[in-house]
C-alpha cells in the first residue's frame, strides 16, 4: 500500500483507511492549509474554484474532532441544493466506511418529514443538509443543534443568491456559544460580510487560485447564432457531436423545458434538471444520469456548481451566463475532470461580444466554428488581433492584411476626426464670443 501523506496530520486510523480506499494519498493545497486550522478549532474562510478538494478539506478535520462517546449533534454541514448536500453526504460515507461508531444523517427536502423525525430519536453526530429542512426540524424540536459547535456553510455565495443565508443565520443562532464556523465559497460578496462578522472570530482566510481558469484539457468553441433558430441549432450540434454524455446549459428553467421538449421530439435521449422540478423528480433524474442512462441533460446552473456528474464529455451552452461570467467556468468545469478531456461549445449572439472579450481576458482560448450542411467550418477570430513578434521585426495581422512593423522613428498617427467635428467647434467658438460680449457690456 502506498504511504499516505495525510498521516502527517495525525488523523484517526479509519480516516486514513477511507482515504487510501479512494486512492487519496497527497493533500491538495486547500487541504494542506486548512486541515490543521480546523482541527485546532479555528474559524476559516476557504476560497477556491470547483475541483480544488475543498469538500475533504472540511470533512476530514470534522470527523477527526467528533467525540464518538456522545450521541448528540456535533457538526452541521449546510449546502444550497439537495444535490450538493447529497454529494457531500456521499463523500462523508466513504470516509466513514471503516468506522462502526460514528453516525451521520442526510436531511434534505423531498423526503418524508415524519419518518425523518422518528429516525431523529437518536441524534446523529454529523448532520448534512439544506438550510430549509434543517431549520424546519430544529423548529419542530426534532433536531437538537444546540449541542453542536461546528457549522459549515458550503457555496456561501450561492446561498446568498438563493436567499438561504437568513435560514443559515437562524440555525447558527441556535447552536453552541463557542461556535466554529467554516465558510467555503468561490467568491466572497460584500453582502455576505455582515453575516461573516456576526459569527466569525479572526478567521483564517485561505484563497487558492487555480493554475488556470479552466481545466487544461478542455477545448473551447464559439458558434455564432446568425439569427438562426437556436434550439434547432442545439439539436444539430448535439447530433453532430453524438457524445457519450453532454450537459446543455440555459439560463432559465422555461428555456430548459423548451429545449428538452424539442430534443425529445427530435428523438434524442434527453432529460432535464432545474429548480422548478419537485425533489423526487430531481432525485430520479440524477439517478438516471449517474446510471449512464441519459445521453443529454438540459440544465440550469443548478447542475453547474459543486455537483460531480461523472463522464461528461461535452458542454453545450445554449447561451452564455447572463450576469456572472464565473458561471462559465463552473459550467465547463463539469467536463474534463480527473485528467479526462472535454469539449465546451457556446452559441453566441452580437450582444455577447463584450462577455466573450472578458472571457478571453481570463486566458480562455476560443476557436470559432460554424456548422454548415452537417460539417464543421473554422471561422476567423473577429474579436482579437493576433500579434506575432520576432527579434528583427513584427507583423500585425488584421482582417487578412499583413503590415510589417520595422525599427526606427515611428510615424505620427493621423488624428481621426469625428463626423460634424468642425461644425461643432465653430458653434462652440461663436457661443463663447457671445458670452464674452455680454460680460464686456455689463462691465
Amino acid at each position: 500500500m502506498k504511504k499516505s501523506n495525510f498521516e502527517r496530520f495525525q488523523l484517526k486510523p479509519f480516516i486514513i483507511e477511507g482515504l487510501n480506499e479512494q486512492r487519496f494519498f497527497m493533500p491538495t493545497e486547500i487541504q494542506e492549509r486548512l486541515i490543521p486550522a480546523i482541527v485546532s478549532g479555528k474559524d476559516v474562510i476557504g476560497q477556491s474554484q470547483t475541483g480544488s478538494g475543498k469538500t475533504l478539506a472540511f470533512l476530514i478535520p470534522i470527523i477527526e474532532r467528533i467525540d464518538v462517546t456522545k450521541d448528540e449533534v456535533q457538526a452541521v454541514i449546510t449546502a444550497p441544493t439537495r444535490e450538493l448536500a447529497t454529494q457531500i453526504y456521499t463523500e462523508l460515507e466513504k470516509l466513514l466506511q471503516f468506522s462502526d461508531e460514528m453516525t451521520a444523517k442526510l436531511i434534505v427536502g423531498g423526503t418524508d418529514r415524519l419518518r425523518t423525525i422518528v429516525k431523529l430519536k437518536t441524534q446523529p453526530q454529523i448532520v448534512v443538509g439544506t438550510p430549509g429542512r434543517i431549520y424546519d426540524l430544529v423548529e419542530a424540536q426534532a433536531l437538537k443543534v444546540y449541542t453542536s459547535e461546528i457549522l459549515v456553510v458550503d457555496e456561501a455565495d450561492q446561498m446568498l443568491d438563493m436567499g438561504f443565508i437568513e435560514e443559515v443565520d437562524k440555525i447558527a443562532s441556535r447552536m453552541g456559544e463557542e461556535l466554529q464556523m467554516l465558510v467555503f465559497s468561490a467568491t466572497i460578496p460584500e453582502k455576505l460580510q455582515p453575516f461573516l462578522k456576526k459569527y466569525m472570530n479572526n478567521p483564517r482566510h485561505v484563497q487558492v487560485d487555480p493554475a488556470q481558469t479552466t481545466a487544461e484539457k478542455i477545448d473551447h468553441y464559439l458558434l455564432p447564432a446568425k439569427h438562426r433558430d437556436k434550439i434547432k441549432l442545439v439539436i444539430d450540434v448535439a447530433r453532430k457531436y453524438n457524445p457519450y454524455f453532454a450537459i446543455i446549459f440555459a439560463n432559465k428553467k422555461e428555456q430548459v423545458d423548451e429545449i428538452a421538449d424539442a430534443m425529445l421530439q427530435a428523438g434524442l435521449n434527453v432529460d432535464r434538471i432545474h429548480g422548478g422540478l419537485n425533489p423526487r423528480h430531481r432525485k430520479q433524474v440524477m439517478k438516471e444520469v449517474n446510471a449512464a442512462k441519459v445521453q443529454y441533460l438540459v440544465a440550469t446552473d443548478l447542475a453547474a456548481r459543486g455537483i460531480d456528474i461523472k463522464g461528461v464529455t461535452h458542454i453545450i451552452n445554449y447561451e452564455l451566463p447572463k450576469n456572472d461570467l464565473d458561471w462559465y467556468v463552473h459550467r465547463v468545469g463539469r467536463s474534463a475532470r480527473a485528467g479526462e478531456s472535454g469539449i465546451a461549445l457556446s452559441i453566441f449572439e452580437e450582444k455577447d461580444e463584450e462577455a466573450i472579450q472578458k472571457l478571453m481576458d481570463r486566458k480562455i482560448q476560443f476557436s470559432f466554428v460554424d456548422l454548415k450542411n452537417g460539417e464543421w467550418v473554422e471561422l476567423e477570430n473577429k474579436f482579437k488581433r493576433k500579434v506575432r513578434k520576432n527579434t528583427t521585426s513584427s507583423v500585425i495581422v488584421k482582417k487578412g492584411k499583413t503590415t510589417p512593423v520595422t525599427g526606427g522613428k515611428a510615424k505620427a498617427k493621423p488624428k481621426s476626426v469625428k463626423p460634424g467635428y468642425k461644425k461643432k467647434a465653430k458653434w462652440q467658438q461663436e457661443k463663447q464670443e457671445k458670452r464674452n460680449r455680454r460680460i464686456n457690456k455689463k462691465k
